[in-house]
């Protein structure tokens, strides 16, 4: 799935091309994604000039002048910026065109959604509860160790928790992790502050370097443009299960947690 590093990535890669442009029609091909796509809204939106598409957690917000589309790409979706008049693939559900450049969104497995949104947009159920934004500066080591105290729960699914913190996704809470050297299964609210202080810049970092390496592309994700994201390979301990630790070499292990498969090194993170 999208974590947050490939959905800046995707909304850097679309503003340029796509800001202070009128839509000039939204293709709907499917009757629903993962909620009924906003066929009958379309008078809404359609004429509208583009303001701006900001990010809330792994979510897009489009800007227009009387309210936004929401974006979220789901778990196999993805936007590209083509020709207006390309014809679609099986798989290419939407298209909203400016002109003559189409924001097409291919989406396999139809987890993603677009909603129209009127009003405070932050205040869509989908957007109320969402926790802090791990790149904003309010996301500090002080702020994380009032929120975690008393938490018995393992760190690294507590990291996950879109209702405290929002878009560290598996890979990214995974690797900073190992950059911090906390073993994932440590309880939560013992981490002591000093180690706050290590962890908090390190998930900054590896989000930043993430996004600065165009995210992730493991399976479905890939650039507006059609490239893929490389951050994979600085991966230190994500999907490399058995493998050599690139620091110590003692081998990568695996266990679950939370449902979700989770990589450290026994002897690196403590």
């Amino acid at each position: 799935m999208p974590e947050l590093p490939e959905v800046e990535v995707t909304r850097r890669g679309i503003a340029p091309a796509l800001l202070d442009r009128r839509l000039a029609s939204a293709d709907f091909r499917v009757p629903a994604l993962r909620y009924p796509l906003p066929h009958a809204r379309r008078a809404a939106f359609v004429g509208q000039r583009l303001r701006a598409i900001t990010r809330r957690g792994k979510y897009l917000l489009l800007d227009f002048d009387s309210g936004h589309l929401l974006i979220h790409l789901g778990m196999s979706g993805s936007l590209r910026l083509i020709p207006a008049q390309t014809a679609p693939q099986k798989h290419d559900h939407v298209d909203l065109v400016f002109g003559d450049i189409a924001l097409r969104l291919r989406d396999p497995r139809r987890f993603g959604a677009i909603l129209w949104l009127e009003g405070d947009v932050l205040t869509h159920p989908l957007l109320a509860s969402l926790g802090i934004e791990p790149l904003d500066d309010a996301f500090d080591a002080k702020w994380l160790k009032r929120e975690l105290s008393g938490l018995k729960a393992a760190i690294k699914p507590v990291l996950m928790d879109s209702h405290r913190i929002v878009g560290i996704g598996n890979i990214y809470a995974t690797e900073s992790l190992f950059r911090a050297g906390i073993n994932p299964r440590t309880a939560a609210g013992k981490i002591s502050l000093g180690r706050l202080e290590r962890l908090v810049p390190v998930i900054k970092e590896t989000l930043h370097a993430a996004i600065d390496a165009g995210g992730s592309s493991l399976r479905d994700f890939i650039h507006s443009d059609g490239s893929t994201g490389y951050f994979q390979q600085q991966y230190f301990a994500y999907g490399r299960s058995g493998e050599p630790c690139r620091v110590c070499g003692q081998a990568i292990r695996e266990i679950k947690q939370a449902q979700r498969t989770t990589f450290y090194c026994a002897r690196c993170q403590r």
